[in-house]
This record gives structure tokens, sequence and C-alpha cells, in this order.
């Protein structure tokens, strides 16, 4: 299997990015790192980014904000175009600002309007805390109940993932009463891609809204969300788009929502019409598109980051990207299935259909769990740990290799063989 994965990384012609990274370092080595979603790698060409702006407030001061190449009172424009191709949209359907969370509460504000018995959110069981949050919160500031309105999809059988037949068959059962499906584009836990288009549908067929948190998606899958009618998204930026921590969040919204009066939204100074926003009249006038739902201008350091990541991104292309993706998910799977011990203490919990993942696999330890992890960390491989026993597996196209599957798949059977 070493010399599949060598030959593996001789054809890849994406391997040229992986020099565009900064890897962490231990011995001097670089580390083998598998965390790309949970924080993604920061790109060389980042630092010359911020610094610019940072020259730019040094030099300029407050004048930065209308002189320059990039004013700041204009700068989340810069990242449109990219952002677009990444997530299948219109440029005016997506906007770069706040944070994922900040994001998640106000769409919703947006998009949860209950009337009578239609009243209910779905989302999947086990759904990442700030997506629970965000909708529970929606829940009670509209003075309903969320014992009675919040219902949460988990597995008939008990398998580990949810099947898209079962979210679909929930969506017609809950018919009328159903107002917002609220799902994740990749779970965060098992790595399950849901099906975007088939979920928006389904929704909208009984007169619901559909939206979606593609923390774990943007910078992993190619997406359509224009063509596939969502009414939402809202993504952060510091997993697989390598933007940093605590990375600005991003915001989408159809364009046939945008350009609707009768929708309402949390206003900001920044979603006024940019021509007379500095009237200072307080007249309000939103833009009809997704800068509509802006509430301040955004922080430009952090955005600087954002489009050195992006400017990767764009030269990569998400397509070619997602192709090596299958390929590094695929290889790291017949690595598991091949091995007689992995395949006696592992249970890969993530669909085994490439079409349902992204770059994540994750594998539940059935024994030895948290020791397991703790050896391989030791070893030099960074990667993440799950409550109970998954370790979450993320080999991202843009900057990991063949090899580096390979190896953690060797340090894996030998941290479970010395402590079995």
């Amino acid at each position: 299997m070493k010399d599949k994965a060598l030959a593996l990384d001789q054809s890849d012609e994406l391997a040229a990015f992986r020099s565009q990274f900064h890897f962490p370092q231990m011995d001097g080595k670089d580390c083998i790192y598998l965390c790309g979603n949970s924080l993604g790698l920061q790109p060389k060409m980042t630092e010359e980014f911020v610094q610019e702006e940072l020259r730019n407030w040094q030099e300029k001061g407050v004048k930065g904000h209308f002189t320059g190449e990039k004013p700041w009172v204009s700068y989340h424009i810069n990242s449109k175009k990219s952002l677009a191709k990444l997530i299948g949209c219109l440029e005016d359907e997506v906007v770069a600002m706040n944070n994922l969370t900040t994001n998640l509460h106000l769409a919703p504000s947006s998009f949860y309007r209950p009337s009578g018995n239609r009243n209910k959110i779905l989302i999947e069981r086990g759904a990442f805390p700030s997506d629970f949050y965000a909708v529970h919160s929606a829940i009670v500031l509209s003075g309903n109940d969320p014992a009675d309105c919040l219902i949460e999809l988990e597995p008939k059988d008990g398998t580990d993932y949810l099947p898209t037949e079962e979210v679909l068959a929930k969506i017609e059962e809950l018919g009328e009463q159903l107002e917002l499906v609220m799902f994740p584009g990749i779970q965060y836990y098992t790595g399950q891609f849901f099906n975007i288009r088939k979920i928006t549908e389904a929704a909208h067929s009984v007169g619901a809204n559909a939206g979606f948190d593609l923390a774990h998606t943007t910078g992993n899958i190619p997406l359509t969300l224009h063509e596939d009618g969502v009414d939402f998204a809202v993504w952060c930026s510091y997993k697989y788009l390598n933007s940093g921590p605590g990375g600005t969040g991003g915001f989408f919204v159809h364009s046939d929502n945008a350009r609707r009066t009768d929708i309402p939204k949390q206003s900001g100074w920044w979603g006024h019409k940019a021509e007379g926003r500095f009237k200072m009249d307080n007249e309000i006038n939103p833009i009809p598109t997704a800068d509509g739902w802006q509430l301040s201008n955004i922080n430009i350091l952090s955005h600087a980051a954002h489009l050195a990541s992006l400017e990767v991104f764009d030269r990569a292309d998400i397509h070619r990207l997602r192709k090596k993706s299958i390929l590094l998910t695929g290889f790291l799977e017949e690595l598991i299935s091949t091995s007689e011990i992995l395949q006696e203490h592992i249970k890969m919990i993530t669909p085994r259909n490439p079409e349902e993942r992204g770059a994540q696999l994750s594998l539940f330890l059935t024994k030895l769990g948290k020791p397991v992890f703790e050896r391989i960390v030791e070893e030099g491989v960074i990667l993440d740990w799950r409550e109970p026993n998954v370790i979450r597996v993320a080999p991202v196209p843009l900057y990991n290799s063949f090899m580096d599957v390979y190896e953690f798949v060797q340090i894996l059977e030998n941290a479970i063989k010395e402590l079995s």
C-alpha cells in the first residue's frame, strides 16, 4: 500500500498546493495534520494579505475606509466572486459577515415566522450545539415552547447516520405544521453529506423554509445553492476555508427571498443602501440582496486572511479538490478495510458511498478509544476526538497527501497493537 500511496502522490495534479501551507512541527518535522474539519492550516500568503491592511491602517488611518485598491468601506465585496463559485450562487446572494453563531441567530429571525399551527422547526438529533441553541432561541423568542415546536429527528433503526428518505418522510409527516427545516450540509459527528436539493424541495412542498449550516461543507464539497432553491445558508471560514481561528462567517440568501419586502430582518447600518448610508437620516432602506442582512462593517484583518485563502481556492478549483478528496477518503477506507487489527477495533460510522460524505471519515473505536487517540497524537498526528469514542479523520485535498493517510494508518495500527 505504501507504493500505491507514492504513486497516487506522484500523479496528483494538486500536490504543489501542499507547499503553500504552514504545517505544525514536531521534532523538526511536519506533523501529519488531519484536522482541517476543525481548523484549517494557514496559507503562507495569509501574512502578506494581513500585513497589507496593517500597513494601510498605519499609513492612512481613517482614510483607509475610502482610499486604496481595496477600500475598507466596501471590503466585503472582494470575496463575493470566489464565494459564489464555492457555493454555487449569484454574487448578490452571498456576503461574508459576522461569525457563524451570529448568522445562525440572524437567519431564523427572518425565516422562522410561526403562525397558528405552523410553528415547528425540524433538525437532526445530536445537532451541533450552535445550531441547537439558535433554533431553540428562535422558538423561545417567538413566544412558543421548544418542547412542542422543536422536532429532533434520529434514525429509526438505530443506524449510525440519518437516511435522506427518513428526513423527507418526516417533512411530509409534519406537513402544514412545519415552518423551518434547519439541517447541516455535513453532519459534524458522522461526516454524512445530506442531500440539500431533495430536503429543500421537500420543505417547499409543504410550505416550509429550508436553511443549512454549511460549516463543514463550504470549501469541502461543490455546492449549487441557487439552483437548489435553498432559502438561506450560513457557515464559518476557519475549517476547510483556512481563514484563521474565529474567522469571518458567510451568509447566503436566495435572490427570490432577498427581493421580497415581506421578509423581516434585523436591521443594521451596513444593510442600508450604500448610496444613502452616510446621510445619517435613519431611513430604513435595505439592500435587496444578501447584503441587506449585514449589521455592520466587516472585520478587515479577519477578512484579509479570508481573501488569502479564497485566492488559493480560485487557483485550485473546488471541483478538482472534490475529485482528489474522494480518492483520499477512498484510500483511507481501503487501508482500514484491509487491516485485520483495524477491522477488529474500528467501526466507520460515515456513509460508505463517497457521494454521501466529504473529506471526513469518523472512526468509532470499540476498545481503548482515548488511549489510542493520545498515543497517535504523541506520534505527531493532529486530528480530532469526539466523545464518546470517535476519531474524526479529515484528509484535506488542498494540503494532505496520500502518504499522510498511509502513515496515519500505520501509526494507528501500531498504537492499537501496543495498547491491546
